[in-house]
Parts: C-alpha cells; sequence; structure tokens
C-alpha cells in the first residue's frame, strides 16, 4: 500500500514541480499571498475539493469529505516568502525584487496541493481532510490570523499535522520527536531617553548609549542566574541604534533582539526580569526605558501519541531506518505551533538533501523531495480516517 501511494505521488511529479516552481518565481511577503492563494484555491477547486478564502486574509481551506465518517484531521502547509534577494541563476528565480521563497515554504504548499489531488482522486479514507494553507507564518501571525478567523471552529479536527523541509537532511528521510520541537520567540525593543550634550561636555548630559551598554550586560545575567539549568533559554540583543554625529552624545538609544525558550512559563520570567532591569539600570543613571515585548511564536509542543503515530507512517514509506524519532529540539521558531495548542497533533521534517540552508539567498527547495511529502500526507490520512469504520 505504501509504495502503491508514492508511486502514484511519483506520477504528478512534472505537475507538482511545474507548480512549485511558479510559486517560486512568484513570491510574497506574509499577508500579501493574493496571487499564492488564488493558485492554491483554484487547483483545489479543479480537483474537486470545497474551497473556503480569507481564512485570516490570505489564508485559503480546501475540505474533501467522504463515506460516513465523522472523524476530522488537518494537514497544513504554509505559503509565504521572505525578504530575501535571491542569488540563485535559475529559470524560475523570483521575479518580485527583494522577495524570495527562502525557506521552502513554495515546497510546503505544493506538497500538499498533490496530497489534495490524491485523495480527491482516491478517496480510500472515511471522514474529513481539511487542507490548510496558511499566510503570514514568517513572524507576521499567520497562525493566529487564522484562528481569529475561528479556524477550528469553523473546520474542526480531531488532530493536525505540519511538515517542513530540513537541508542537509538526507533526500527520503525524516526527522521529528516528542514534546518541545520549536522554540516560543519573542521580539523586544527597547528605547532609552537620556539627555543630549555636545561630545565635550558629557557632564551637562545623560548618556543613553551608557545606559544602554550597562542593560546590555545585565540583561545576560537573566538567563545564567534567573533561569533553571534544566530549562533552555536564549537572550540575544541584535541590535542597538544611537546617534547621528560623532561630537554629539544623543537624546536616545533604542535597543531591539529576541527571546526564545521551550517553556511559556519560562517566556514570562524572562520578562519579568528584563522589565526589572530595564527600568531600574536607566534609573540608576537618570535616564527612562521602556520596553515593547511581543510574544511571535508559542513553543511547537507535539503530543506525544501523535508524534509516534507520524513516525510509523514515516516508517511505512521509507522504512525505520530512515526516521530519526528523537532528535534534539531546535532553538528556531514555528507559528505552527499556535494550532498545536488548540488541536492535539505532531510536526515532521523532511529531508532536502545537500542545500543552502533556510534563509539564505542560494536556498531552493528539492522537487525530488515532492512525491515523499505527497506520500505522508496521503498516509497520514488513510491511517487517520480507515476507510472501514463506519460513523
Amino acid at each position: 500500500m505504501t509504495d502503491e501511494t508514492l508511486n502514484r505521488a511519483r506520477t504528478y511529479q512534472a505537475e507538482l514541480a511545474a507548480i512549485r516552481q511558479d510559486i517560486h518565481a512568484h513570491p510574497e511577503l506574509g499577508l500579501e499571498e493574493f496571487r499564492t492563494a488564488d493558485l492554491v484555491a483554484r487547483k483545489l477547486e479543479e480537483w474537486g475539493i470545497e474551497v473556503h478564502r480569507g481564512i485570516g486574509i490570505t489564508g485559503v481551506v480546501g475540505v474533501l469529505r467522504n463515506g460516513n465518517g465523522h472523524g476530522a484531521i488537518g494537514l497544513r502547509a504554509d505559503m509565504d516568502a521572505l525578504p530575501v534577494i535571491e542569488a540563485n541563476d535559475l529559470p524560475y528565480a523570483s521575479q518580485n525584487p527583494g522577495r524570495m521563497h527562502a525557506c521552502g515554504h513554495d515546497g510546503h504548499t505544493t506538497m500538499l496541493l498533490g496530497a489534495a489531488k490524491y485523495l480527491a482522486e482516491t478517496r480510500n479514507f472515511n471522514g474529513t481532510v481539511n487542507f490548510i494553507f496558511q499566510p503570514a507564518e514568517e513572524g507576521v501571525g499567520g497562525a493566529l490570523a487564522m484562528l481569529k478567523d475561528k479556524l477550528f471552529e469553523r473546520f474542526p479536527c480531531d488532530t493536525i499535522y505540519g511538515m517542513h523541509n530540513r537541508p542537509g537532511l538526507p533526500l527520503g528521510q525524516f526527522v521529528l520527536g516528542k514534546g518541545a520541537r520549536a522554540a516560543g520567540g519573542s521580539f523586544f525593543d527597547i528605547t532609552i531617553t537620556g539627555k543630549g550634550a555636545h561630545g565635550a561636555r558629557p557632564e551637562q548630559s545623560i548618556d543613553p548609549v551608557l545606559v544602554a551598554c550597562h542593560i546590555g550586560t545585565a540583561l545576560q545575567s537573566i538567563v545564567s542566574r534567573n533561569i533553571s539549568p534544566n530549562d533552555t533559554a536564549v537572550l540575544s540583543i541584535t541590535r542597538i541604534t544611537s546617534g547621528d554625529a560623532y561630537n554629539v552624545i544623543p537624546q536616545t538609544a533604542v535597543m531591539a533582539g529576541t527571546v526564545r525558550t521551550m517553556k511559556r512559563d519560562t517566556m514570562a520570567t524572562i520578562e519579568a526580569n528584563m522589565r526589572r532591569i530595564v527600568t531600574n539600570v536607566a534609573e540608576a543613571f537618570g535616564a527612562t526605558a521602556e520596553m515593547d515585548f511581543r510574544l511571535i511564536f508559542a513553543p511547537m509542543v507535539a503530543q506525544d501519541e501523535e508524534a509516534l503515530f507520524l513516525g510509523d507512517v514515516a516508517a511505512e514509506l521509507v522504512g525505520e531506518a530512515k526516521v530519526k524519532r528523537d532528535a534534539p529540539p531546535g532553538m528556531g521558531s514555528e507559528d505552527f505551533s499556535f494550532m498545536l495548542e488548540q488541536v492535539p497533533g505532531a510536526h515532521i521534517n523532511i529531508g532536502n538533501g545537500p542545500s543552502a540552508a533556510l534563509h539564505n539567498h542560494l536556498y531552493n527547495f528539492n522537487d525530488e523531495a515532492i512525491p515523499l511529502g505527497v506520500a505522508l500526507w496521503a498516509r497520514i490520512a488513510e491511517k487517520k480516517l480507515p476507510k472501514d469504520t463506519e460513523a
């Protein structure tokens, strides 16, 4: 059965690769995926699948029902590109300046489209499959936008699954695990207000640059002194901007960065300590400081039972030796996490072969992975919604 699934998926290869390359050539940023969403919707309609547009502004949900089963699952793919200038010399390289599918969402969208085509043709399941094409995964809040539009109230799912490609993982291999799989991520901005003065008369100033330096040093104590060594956390200051001239002590300084944790309560602890340090260090120098702290991604936590199931499906497809079930979690983030907070499920990585890294200007999704992703999605539906079950 598994071989038949994969073999049939391979017959779609030319059609799907053309779709993937078309999406790659026309990348769109988060919540601007109007062309991509229209392409997705038109293909689903062409294959006889019920289509719902505009879920979370540019999101699309395809609904395919078969038989009399009441079970329902969700299969989710992301559609957005990144603000990256592509350096690949490809016939289908980005035609939208400054935008690029540098994370493989073009491939993710295509694999889910292929699964929709497969299941619409074979209908070897009993129940409902919801094909969820999510916008704006790259830190723009697409999952939350779909949830705000009552995604799971309108399209109930008993379980939900996500997939992402992994450069460097050989083609035909899969990686997954139980529990926390990707970090929650927050962005922060700190605005320090001091008193500007001539660079030759520092005694007349309250130097916000000096304050920023001390705040930056003090913030690094949080992970080492306020967080248990048994937890995982990262606090990175990634930008400090201030001043316009060599001989002027500026009035303000702005700091920015990111925090990553595997638990929501750890994130809350870090935020509380950051606010204490930022306020009090600035006050100690006679300055003031305000902090904006925004949760962009929740920790992505797989449900153990669903991770086991997902690993079993992958092993049926490619063999147990090519499925790593206990991979360590990563400190990157994935906003599929917000969906997993609402519905039990799991997430898996599919090998992209020896490609450039994600978010790199030379990255390209491996079209040879498409049939494997299609087959995995299809087998999830067939195993979760077996045709021999009754309502």
